[in-house]
């Protein structure tokens, strides 16, 4: 199927648009160290992707902190702050040029996560650019994470469009890899990841960089 150039472009919040940096000084500051923030992440993640898969759900706050209690020996109230950092995020600097430009070309910009809600709206204020995004959105609407094909198709029907002209933008494998799986047109660039994933689809977009995926996007056919 040849891809078209999407009417929408939704991207993932965290460590896509977000940089994670208060969550990873937060926990510096708990006495814990700096590359632990990559190992809770991936467990926040599959502690979710695993309840998805038995037909669970809970938010993405409360996976974190299970998974936050895992790793660490932090209490309570420790681990308490530590996620209170995630209100603190701010956009990556290569995403307000990158958002000017999709509006600039008539290009709808949404934002996409399974994470709680609030989060991106602020962080996006934060960085002065929430006028360029036209919704932000959940999925604990639906009570369901990415990368199940019922969040991508949620997503297409909210911004009403037909899924093959919504686009998502991420930094994880997994998640192009969900979109594609449901329709849409899938685009990664390296930020969280060093390398696309060799066992997954080829990613319908690959690039250097957040520029460079959303140049390609546009670059599509009407």
């Amino acid at each position: 199927m040849t891809r078209r150039r999407p009417e929408v472009v939704a991207f993932d919040v965290n460590e896509t648009l977000l940089d994670l940096g208060p969550v990873r000084a937060a926990l510096v500051e708990a006495g814990q160290p700096e590359g632990l923030l990559g190992t809770v992440f991936a467990r926040t993640l599959m502690t979710g992707f695993a309840a998805s898969m038995v037909g669970d759900w809970f938010p993405f706050r409360d996976a974190f902190d299970a998974a936050l209690a895992q790793e660490s020996p932090l209490d309570d109230d420790a681990r308490a702050r530590v996620v209170s950092a995630f209100g603190e995020l701010s956009p990556h600097p290569d995403v307000e040029p990158v958002l000017r430009r999709l509006v600039s070309a008539g290009v709808r910009v949404v934002t996409l996560s399974h994470g709680s809600p609030g989060i991106a709206e602020a962080a996006l204020g934060r960085g002065g650019i929430a006028p360029l995004v036209s919704a932000t959105m959940s999925s604990e609407a639906i009570r369901a994470w990415k990368p199940a094909r019922e969040v991508y198709l949620w997503a297409a029907g909210a911004c009403a469009v037909a899924p093959e002209r919504l686009a998502l933008v991420a930094a994880h494998g997994w998640d192009v890899l969900g979109a594609q799986r449901a329709g849409l047109t899938g685009a990664w660039f390296p930020r969280s990841e060093r390398v696309y994933p060799a066992v997954y689809e080829p990613a319908h977009v690959r690039a250097e960089d957040l520029a460079g995926a959303v140049d390609a996007l546009l670059a599509l056919p009407a």
